[in-house]
């Protein structure tokens, strides 16, 4: 698996959800018809810089190799994260009553990159040419 592609575009994916969680917390809030307070804006920009940290981990890791037993905590950090996002995405998209769109399509892109880390975790790296 080309995981320079795989940890940039993992970089990417929450780079975007990073900053958008850090510096528009009250528009993502009432976009979702949430409450909009000064606790639950903190908690976003929170949740914004640990994905913006998890981004930067993976864009300075896409040069190493990852797999099996190399850069085995970066692999397993993904695996875990993209895992159970994904997994309690799947727990509400089926009884969703709104947004279905944005929940399913979340939902779509955590199964990938959840699959792929895993896939990377369990099995040794091909040493790719640059």
């Amino acid at each position: 698996m080309n995981t320079k592609l795989l940890m940039g575009v993992s970089a990417g994916f929450l780079g975007l959800l990073g900053i958008a969680l850090s510096f528009i917390p009250q528009e993502i809030l009432t976009f979702f018809n949430l409450q909009v307070t000064q606790l639950s804006t903190l908690f976003l920009q929170i949740i914004g810089a640990l994905y913006m940290g998890f981004a930067m981990l993976n864009w300075m890791s896409k040069a190493s190799l990852i797999g099996g037993i190399y850069n085995r905590p970066v692999a397993i950090a993904n695996v875990m994260h993209f895992t159970v996002v994904a997994l309690a995405l799947v727990k509400i998209v089926f009884n969703i009553q709104q947004f279905e769109t944005t929940i399913i399509s979340f939902t779509a892109i955590y199964i990938v990159l959840a699959a792929a880390f895993g896939y990377v975790f369990m099995t040794s790296p091909v040493k790719e040419s640059e």
